[in-house]
């Protein structure tokens, strides 16, 4: 059965891209522009998150570095690997301080995102 992967990212060409690399790797993709799919993360069950640091429609301004956080404080979901998706000079400290498995700047090679996928989903 293939690992599901969530990717919630607001920038749509990102979006795709990861998508469709993701697919080719045989992974399940499930995709969102916003964070509200997190409300449904118990029912999807995702093997792996991959989050982009700059959301807030989930819970008032909220960003990857919060959402992450809150993911891996809740035991129901802490288990699920999180990797912070960002642009910003910062996103070692972000990554971190959301409680984040690992981060990737963009932009990213599409080699580095599905090396660093395969290393968290083992």
């Amino acid at each position: 059965m293939a690992k599901k992967i969530l990717v919630i990212e607001d920038d749509k060409d990102i979006r795709e891209s990861i998508v469709y690399v993701l697919e080719e790797e045989n992974y399940e993709v499930i995709s969102s522009e916003n964070a509200k799919i997190l409300k449904s993360v118990n029912e999807i069950a995702p093997d792996m998150i991959l989050l982009d640091n700059w959301l807030t429609e989930w819970k008032s301004d909220a960003n990857g570095e919060q959402l992450s956080r809150e993911l891996k404080s809740n035991t129901a979901t802490s288990h699920i690997p999180v990797i912070i998706i960002s642009a910003v000079s910062n996103i070692k400290e972000i990554a971190k301080n959301g409680l984040a498995d690992a981060f990737l700047r963009k932009p990213f090679d599409l080699t580095e995102l599905t090396e660093l996928v395969k290393k968290h989903l083992k």
